[in-house]
C-alpha cells in the first residue's frame, strides 16, 4: 500500500500559487491555506480521539440509539417471564422518562414527530415502573393516544405486546400460523421471501400467535381507548379487488383455519420452527444479533415449555443484558443491536485516511480483530446461492447467520489500507471477502444488503406486516459500497462491476441524488455512490458525477453543512434538508471531494463547518438520528458516525483519496 503523503505539499503548492496571483486571488488563496490548515488541526485532533476509544481487542464499539420501545419492550418480556427486578425496572423507566416529550408523547427519533406505539409503549411500561395513571405526564400521555385514535391505531407488534397481557384480543389480531414452516422456497410467503430481520422476528412470532398466551393484568388500560366498551370497532374492508383487499380476505381464512387447524400438524410446526430457532442461536446466546428476534425466540420457546433454567434460555436472556447500556445518571438504555464490525471498519478507514501509518499499531490489532470475525460457514445466505463459498462479515458480535454484503465491502476496503505481518492471512480473506460479494449479486445487477434477490412483493402487503420495511432489495449505498470495493481490488471492468454500475446510473434521481436506505438519506445514498462511480472509472465531468455535485450544492445549508431530516422519506420537502450533522456533512463533502470539487466554495465552507463545530477533545456532537433501519420506521443514531465519517472527510480533503493515484484504482488481483 502507498503510504499517505504529510499534506505539506497540497499546503506549499497553494502558497506557490499564490504568489503569482492578484490580489483578490490571493485573497482566495489564503482563504484556501486557512481552510487547509484548519482541516488539518481538526483531523489530527480527531484521530487522537478515536485512537483513545480503541478497545484493547483491536475494535470499536459506539452506542447504538434507537427508541424507547426497546426498553418499554424489555419490561414487559421481564413481566411476561415473572422475572422482574427491580433495580431494573426503575433504571429502564428512569430514561424512558427523560426522552418523554413536553405533550406526554414520545418521538422514534430526535427532533421527530409523536408516534402513537411508541406512546403507548411507553406509556405501559410506566405503568409496570408504577407511575400513576392520574400522574401529570401520564395524563398528557394517555390524552394524546385516545386523540389519535387509541389502542386501536397502533402497530401490529404493539397489540402483540398488549394481548400477552390480555389488554387486547388474540382473535383481533392479524393471524401468522407456524405451518408457514413447511412452505418451500419456491412457494409465496415462505420464511426466505422475508428479510432477515423479519425472518427470523417471524418465525417465533408464528409460535406464539398459534399459542396465544394471556399473563394475569396488573391494571387497566382503559384510559388509553377511544371507548373502553368498544375497544376496536370494526373498519372497513378494502375493494376484494385490491392487494389490500385480498390480504385482508386471506387473514380472515387463516383466522378461521386457527380454529380447525389439526393438532398432529400445528405441533409438527411448531417444532419445526423451534427447531429452526434453536439452530440459528449464535454463541452468545442472541440471535441474529439484534434484540427483536432474541425477545421473541425467548417468549416461543417459554411456550413449547423451554423454562428459564435451559441452556438456551439462559444464553438467551443473558444476551440481551448485554444490550444494555447504563449511563451516569443511574438510566438504563436498551440496545436494538451492537455494530462492532461496522464501527471497526469505518475507524479504520477513517484513520488510515487521515494520515496514520498502514503499520500503526491500532491499525493492525484493528485488521487482527476483523480478520478473526470473518465466517466462513454457510448461512441463511446460502438457500439461494447454494454454491457459494462462504466468506463475509457480519454487523455484530456475534451472528454467523447473517454475513452482510455492505459489512464485507467495508471491511475489505479496510484491511486494504493497512500493512499487516502476515499478508497472506490478510489477502486470503480479502479474496473470500470479493467472491462472496460478487456471488451475493442480485439479477437486475445491484446487491441488497444481507440476500440475494429478496424482492417478493407479498411480504409488505400482509396485514401482519405493518412494522417496516420486510423485504432486503438492492440498494444504491450497498452497491455503491461494493463497486467502489471491486474498484479498489482491480475489478473496475470485471462484468458484474459494470452491471451494478449501469443499474446506478439508472438509479439516479431526476434531481441528480441517489436514495439512501440503510442512511439519512439521499445525502447518504448520494454520499455512498459518487465516491464509487468516479473509484470504477467515471470521469467527474461524467454527466451523472455533475448532476449530483449539483444537487449537493443546492441543498448545502447557509451554515455551510449539510443536513437532511427522516421526514424526507415520507415528505418531498425534506429531501436535502434539515439541520447540519457531522456525519452528513462528512457524506456531501466525500461526493464532491471524490467529484473533484476540493477547491470548490462548498467544499471549503463544508470543511469549515466541520472544523468550527469540532469539540475540544477532537469529537462532534450530533443528538440527530443519521441512520436507517426501516425508513422512516426505525431510525438509528449510531454515535461513532459523528466521528468516524468527518474525520474521513478532513482526511481526503487534506491528503487525498488513498487509492486515486493507483494503476486501475487498486492493486486486488484482476477479474
Amino acid at each position: 500500500m502507498t503510504a499517505t503523503t504529510d499534506g505539506s505539499t497540497g499546503a506549499a503548492n497553494l502558497r506557490a500559487a499564490s504568489a503569482s496571483q492578484p490580489t483578490e486571488a490571493t485573497t482566495t488563496t489564503t482563504a484556501a491555506e486557512e481552510a487547509f490548515a484548519a482541516a488539518r488541526r481538526a483531523a489530527e485532533r480527531s484521530v487522537q480521539h478515536l485512537l483513545g476509544r480503541q478497545d484493547e481487542q483491536g475494535w470499536w464499539k459506539g452506542d447504538l440509539a434507537t427508541n424507547i420501545t426497546m426498553d418499554a419492550e424489555d419490561l414487559l418480556l421481564r413481566q411476561f417471564l415473572g422475572i422482574q427486578d427491580p433495580d431494573t425496572v426503575q433504571a429502564a423507566a428512569r430514561f424512558i422518562r427523560g426522552e418523554q416529550l413536553g405533550d406526554g408523547t414520545w418521538a422514534t427519533f430526535h427532533g421527530g414527530p409523536p408516534d402513537l406505539s411508541a406512546t403507548i409503549e411507553g406509556y405501559v411500561a410506566l405503568r409496570l415502573a408504577g407511575d400513576r395513571p392520574d400522574d401529570p405526564h401520564m395524563i398528557r400521555a394517555a390524552r394524546w393516544v385516545r386523540e389519535q385514535g387509541g389502542i386501536a391505531a397502533s402497530r401490529v407488534f404493539t397489540r402483540i405486546w398488549l394481548a400477552l397481557f390480555g389488554w387486547w384480543k388474540w382473535d383481533d389480531l392479524p393471524q401468522l400460523p407456524p405451518e408457514l414452516m413447511f412452505f418451500p422456497t419456491w412457494v409465496p410467503l415462505n420464511i426466505y421471501d422475508f428479510g432477515c430481520w423479519a425472518r427470523q422476528t417471524i418465525v417465533p412470532l408464528t409460535i406464539v400467535s398459534a399459542k396465544r398466551p394471556v399473563r394475569p393484568a396488573p391494571f387497566t388500560l382503559d384510559e388509553l381507548h377511544t371507548d373502553p366498551a368498544r375497544p376496536n370497532p370494526p373498519g372497513p374492508m378494502a375493494p376484494a379487488a385490491s392487494w389490500d383487499g385480498l390480504f385482508q380476505r386471506l387473514d380472515k381464512a387463516l383466522h378461521a383455519y386457527h380454529r380447525v387447524a389439526p393438532r398432529r400438524l400445528r405441533r409438527s410446526a411448531m417444532n419445526a420452527a423451534a427447531r429452526w430457532i434453536i439452530e440459528r442461536q449464535e454463541n452468545d446466546g442472541c440471535w441474529g444479533g439484534i434484540q427483536p428476534p432474541a425477545v421473541y425466540s425467548v417468549i416461543a420457546l417459554h411456550l413449547l415449555g423451554y423454562d428459564l433454567g435451559h441452556p438456551v434460555m439462559r444464553a438467551g436472556l443473558a444476551s440481551l443484558d448485554r444490550f444494555t447500556v447504563w449511563r451516569e445518571d443511574g438510566a438504563r438504555m436498551v440496545e436494538a443491536c451492537q455494530s462492532p464490525v461496522w464501527d471497526t471498519c469505518l475507524a479504520t478507514i477513517a484513520l488510515a485516511d487521515a494520515g496514520v501509518s498502514p503499520e500503526h499499531p491500532a491499525l493492525v490489532k484493528a485488521a487482527d480483530w476483523m480478520l478473526g470475525e470473518e465466517i466462513v460457514r454457510p448461512g441463511d445466505w446460502s438457500v439461494r446461492r447454494p454454491r457459494l463459498a462462504p466468506g463475509g462479515w457480519a454487523f455484530e458480535f456475534h451472528n454467523d447467520n447473517y454475513p452482510d454484503i455492505d459489512d464485507t465491502a467495508e471491511v475489505v476496503l479496510a484491511l486494504r489500507r493497512v500493512r499487516h505481518p502476515d499478508p497472506d492471512r490478510l489477502e486470503a480473506a480479502i479474496e473470500r471477502g470479493v467472491r462472496w460479494n460478487l456471488g451475493m449479486q442480485s439479477r437486475n445487477g445491484a446487491w441488497g444488503a444481507f440476500d440475494a434477490d429478496n424482492t417478493s412483493p407479498f411480504p409488505n402487503r400482509l396485514p401482519f406486516c405493518d412494522f417496516g420495511e420486510v423485504i432486503d432489495p438492492p440498494s444504491a449505498d450497498v452497491t455503491g459500497h461494493v463497486v467502489e470495493m471491486l474498484a479498489v481490488e482491480g475489478r473496475a471492468d470485471h462484468p458484474r462491476t459494470r452491471r451494478g454500475i449501469e443499474w446506478l446510473l439508472a438509479e439516479q434521481e431526476a434531481c441528480g441524488a441517489w436514495f439512501g436506505r440503510w442512511g439519512v438519506n439521499y445525502i447518504y445514498g448520494t454520499g455512498s455512490v459518487v465516491p464509487a462511480l468516479v473509484a470504477a472509472g467515471l470521469p467527474a465531468a461524467h454527466p451523472s458525477v455533475r448532476r449530483a455535485v449539483g444537487w449537493l450544492e443546492s441543498v448545502q445549508n447557509d451554515d455551510g453543512g449539510w443536513g437532511e431530516d427522516l421526514r424526507s422519506y415520507r415528505e418531498e420537502k425534506w429531501i436535502g434538508h434539515g439541520a447540519s450533522t457531522a456525519s452528513q456533512t462528512a457524506w456531501a463533502l466525500l461526493a464532491l471531494l471524490a467529484a473533484g470539487e476540493r477547491e470548490g466554495r462548498a467544499v471549503e465552507r463544508g470543511i469549515a463547518w466541520l472544523a468550527g463545530t469540532q469539540q475540544a477533545d477532537g469529537s462532534w456532537d450530533e443528538p440527530y438520528f443519521t441512520g436507517t433501519g426501516f425508513p422512516w420506521d426505525f431510525s438509528i443514531n449510531y454515535h461513532l458516525y459523528r466521528q468516524v465519517f468527518p474525520l474521513t472527510a478532513l482526511g481526503r480533503y487534506v491528503y487525498g483519496d488513498p487509492f486515486a493515484a493507483r494503476d486501475g484504482a487498486g492493486s486486488g488481483k484482476g477479474a
